[in-house]
């Protein structure tokens, strides 16, 4: 996985999002309200709650709107009615793409999503289609300006801690797990005071597709670029080269 610089990727997504800083938060705040819902208000006792608020900090979600997120939903249970749907389907040059949704209306997520696909001369296949070219994996990034450190000796630390892998990039560190493994190497790094630039259980594409040309870069750009303006997509994950974005 080398040569793909996830760090640097990330950041160009977060200055690319700055704008849509909401957009990241009500995001957020729907995965607080599911956490909720379904382990309890209590972070200690609630390892899913304990992820999205991991996540939470890492997006700089301040404090205090974690805590009102993680209120209102213990405060009304009952209107959680959110479920989590997950769509797949390709882009320009064959491109595979995964859509994670967590909607309180299925029909217009759908209509909404596969709306984004046809925009961008791309279209919604079916469960599994392309959902086998990735893994699941939970993946921790560490910026090197923000943490000093032995190179060998983090990475010894983070395989003690369960983690699976660790790859060391120009400008930092990523550590990936089994998801199930997840919640436990995250939570032995910040007792360590370990900062993180990124910390969630994501799909990691198994190869890297280029895009063949200006015009499919046009067409991919508008499918992502729409799918992030919609309110009920949660994430999405695809295999183009990092470079053609």
């Amino acid at each position: 996985m080398s040569g793909h610089s996830k760090f640097s990727n990330i950041k160009h997504k977060k200055e690319k999002n700055d704008a849509k800083r909401g957009k990241i938060f009500t995001v957020i705040g729907r995965e607080i309200a599911v956490a909720v819902k379904e382990g309890g208000p209590d972070p200690n006792s609630n390892s899913k709650l304990r992820d999205v608020i991991a996540k939470a900090k890492a997006n700089n979600m301040p404090n205090d709107t974690i805590d009102r997120g993680i209120k209102k939903a213990a405060g009304n249970v009952d209107a959680v009615n959110y479920v989590s749907c997950t769509y797949e389907g390709y882009g320009p040059s064959g491109t595979a793409i995964i859509v994670e949704a967590l909607t309180d209306n299925k029909n217009r997520t759908a209509s909404n999503v596969r709306n984004a696909f046809t925009k961008g001369n791309g279209n919604v296949g079916t469960t599994g289609c392309v959902s086998y070219m990735f893994d699941q994996k939970g993946q921790i990034i560490i910026d090197k300006e923000e943490y000093d450190t032995d190179a060998d000796e983090f990475m010894m630390a983070a395989l003690d801690a369960g983690a699976e892998d660790f790859n060391e990039e120009e400008d930092s560190y990523e550590i990936l797990t089994a998801p199930e493994e997840f919640s436990a190497v995250r939570e032995a790094l910040e007792k360590e005071g370990v900062p993180m630039v990124q910390a969630e259980i994501t799909m990691i594409p198994q190869n890297y597709v280029a895009l063949a040309s200006d015009e499919d870069k046009k067409m991919f750009n508008r499918i992502i670029d729409l799918l992030d303006e919609d309110d009920d997509v949660q994430n999405v994950y695809h295999n183009v080269e990092e470079e053609a974005e």
